[in-house]
């Protein structure tokens, strides 16, 4: 693994120990206005790391400190979760900087084979479980789309680095039929959906009615782990899948 090290000033005391890893996309035009902005005292954001495209590493803030990358966010009943993870900015485009034809920028083999080396050096470190491994709009679906829903998350859980369930794995014993859950429907079916992905770890309410908030949730959960289907929709396919991922998160819990 290449590393570069370009201090950032923007960092604090943490006030709990590391327990998680999130990822993100810079979301810029190149990786040096993505670190300048990391580095800008003004700017009060900052990562532990940024993944350039070319492999290089560079590290910005000590694991020791607390960087400034996840913002308001929450994820199994926590908060301050800059606090409690190490922050990795991975250099891409994303939704803010498109290709030509609107399509996302891909991912170099060779980025995520250095993001790949990166996390399992983290996780040798620190005592991560698999199921806070996340990226930022797990974390904050109401107001973040990174690190996208073209992240090979499936390429990292091969390496052993966070969860992605074979096509096969178990539905969980439902069995679903008609539409799936829209937004505006209420009842019971509604409020399990919500129990489900509250135990995977999305913050919302269960309140029994497909709100603003569900809707957020599911669309995070699709950008994540089904993303041919970004649609905010419950419908039976995702439901399925949340099944899937509640599953595998709870063999996961000690």
């Amino acid at each position: 693994m290449r590393m570069a090290f370009q201090p950032s000033p923007n960092f604090n005391a943490r006030r709990h120990p590391v327990d998680m890893l999130v990822l993100h996309y810079t979301g810029m035009e190149s990786a040096e206005a993505a670190i300048a902005r990391l580095k800008d005292p003004a700017a009060d954001v900052s990562a532990h790391y940024v993944v350039r495209e070319d492999g290089v590493v560079v590290q910005m803030v000590s694991e020791a400190d607390r960087a400034w990358h996840a913002g308001v966010s929450a994820w199994q009943g926590d908060d301050d979760l800059n606090s409690r993870s190490i922050g990795i900015e991975i250099v891409n485009g994303g939704h803010d900087v498109p290709l030509g034809d609107g399509s996302l920028p891909p991912f170099p083999t060779v980025q995520i084979a250095a993001v790949v080396s990166l996390c399992g050096a983290i996780l040798v470190r620190h005592p991560i479980p698999m199921t806070r491994i996340v990226g930022h709009s797990d974390i904050a679906p109401a107001r973040k789309r990174d690190p996208g829903e073209h992240f090979p998350w499936a390429i990292l859980a091969d390496a052993g680095i966070g969860i992605w369930p074979p096509a096969k794995a178990s539905g969980g014993g439902q069995t679903l039929i008609g539409r799936g859950l829209n937004r505006g429907d209420q009842g019971t079916p509604v409020e399990t959906l919500q129990s489900q992905l509250s135990k995977i770890g999305y913050n919302l309410d269960k309140t029994g009615t497909y709100d603003e908030q569900t809707d957020s949730c599911v669309l995070a959960f699709q950008r994540r782990w089904l993303p041919e289907r970004l649609t905010g929709q419950a419908d039976l396919s995702t439901l399925v899948r949340i099944a899937q991922i509640e599953t595998a998160f709870m063999a996961e819990s000690p």
